[in-house]
């Protein structure tokens, strides 16, 4: 038998709890017992989201969030401003692009974290900026970038929207969406919120709407006005997906009930714990600065190639991680700890890629690694 540990930074493991409720019978998305359950979970969203603004819910994948973010929003021809630090940044570039928008970017190296300087530059070199866009966590390279100093530059020089895709940070990252001005913020639910993929979530500023009046590109499905009216009501303008909304509120009640500040608290202990693990058993970090809370992406050793570290961690000993993406594929593996995780899915990340590395035949003292994830992990808080 091999037991199976889900370590990918997406879909990340649900819980017990959550499973268990999505497994009540089924019950219909305009009857009113599913009143109370749309209406908890929408005002979860908004304490998890810092936000006293609408949290739309879409039964999507979190991209069709980031869609919605740009054809609710801007016009043909309309200048945007991407910060591309990775293939996260590049779909921005994509959607954006798709739908006619003016794109200028900032390419970011991978593995850095955008200069916020960068961004003011941009914003006074283009006065027609409308939109800009950018990953808190840039989950290809687990780069993190700095949302506050970025929403407080964008107040300051610019009257565009600033659009964040948080569907990798949030949970793991104290996200403060109106503290930091951020127009429009996206979730998704197999993240850290520990739900089966199927729900997209998008806050909206009042700035926000008021463009959303004047924005003529053709959308259907994703008509956040129309989204908006049925929120307000309880409801969604097409049939939702149910059982994931039920669990939803489930997730919530138990963030809420471990308290935000300690989620963010032990997510960040975590990664730390991770990090120290990787380096003590020989291993170097692939970001170069702001590494993230939700999920730690390690270069390969030289000689054995990341793909193999991949396929042998989920064939040899059943941890599904993930691998590099584009020119990292080979390069570089990514071990998750966000949503459901805990002190010894740390550890069992950190044991795995020890005994992974042995049986690839790299030179590693196993548990130099462990011993030290260890120290961080037994230290009261």
């Amino acid at each position: 038998m091999l037991k199976r540990y889900l370590l990918a930074p997406g879909p990340t493991p649900v819980p017990p709890d959550v499973l268990l409720r999505m497994a009540a019978p089924m019950i219909h998305h305009r009857a009113p017992d599913f009143t109370p359950i749309f209406e908890a979970a929408k005002n979860g969203l908004k304490k998890l989201f810092q936000t006293g603004n609408d949290v739309i819910i879409l039964t999507s994948s979190g991209t069709g969030a980031m869609v919605a973010s740009v054809n609710n929003f801007f016009n043909q021809g309309d200048h945007v401003l991407v910060i591309n630090g990775g293939k996260f940044g590049e779909r921005w570039t994509k959607i954006c692009s798709s739908y006619g928008l003016s794109v200028k970017e900032i390419s970011v190296e991978w593995g850095r974290a955008v200069d916020p300087d960068a961004v003011k530059k941009a914003l006074a070199e283009d006065k027609d900026i409308k939109g800009v866009f950018v990953q808190a966590v840039e989950t290809s390279t687990g780069v993190y970038h700095d949302i506050e100093k970025l929403g407080r530059i964008i107040k300051e020089h610019s009257s565009a929207l600033f659009i964040v895709d948080a569907i990798s940070a949030l949970v793991a990252h104290d996200l403060k969406t109106d503290a930091w001005d951020v127009d429009l913020m996206v979730g998704g639910s197999q993240k850290g919120l520990m739900l089966p993929p199927g729900l997209a979530f998008l806050s909206v500023s009042e700035k926000a709407w008021e463009m959303n009046g004047k924005s003529k590109l053709p959308r259907f499905y994703f008509n956040l006005k129309k989204e908006r009216e049925g929120l307000h009501k309880n409801s969604t303008n097409f049939t939702p997906a149910v059982s994931l909304i039920i669990g939803l509120e489930e997730a919530l009640r138990m963030l809420e009930q471990e308290g935000l500040q300690n989620v963010f608290a032990r997510h960040a202990k975590l990664a730390h714990a991770t990090r120290h693990g990787m380096k003590a058993a020989g291993l170097t970090l692939y970001p170069q600065e702001n590494p993230s809370n939700s999920v730690t992406a390690v270069n390969a050793p030289d000689g054995v190639d990341g793909q193999a570290i991949y396929k042998t961690l989920r064939e040899k000993y059943g941890v599904t991680a993930a691998g590099g993406q584009d020119k990292l594929k080979g390069k570089v593996f990514r071990i998750a700890h966000l949503g459901y995780a805990g002190v010894f899915d740390v550890i069992t990340a950190i044991a795995a890629v020890e005994m992974t590395l042995k049986t690839l035949g790299h030179p590693i003292k196993l548990g130099s690694g462990v011993a030290a994830a260890e120290e961080i992990l037994a230290e009261a808080k």
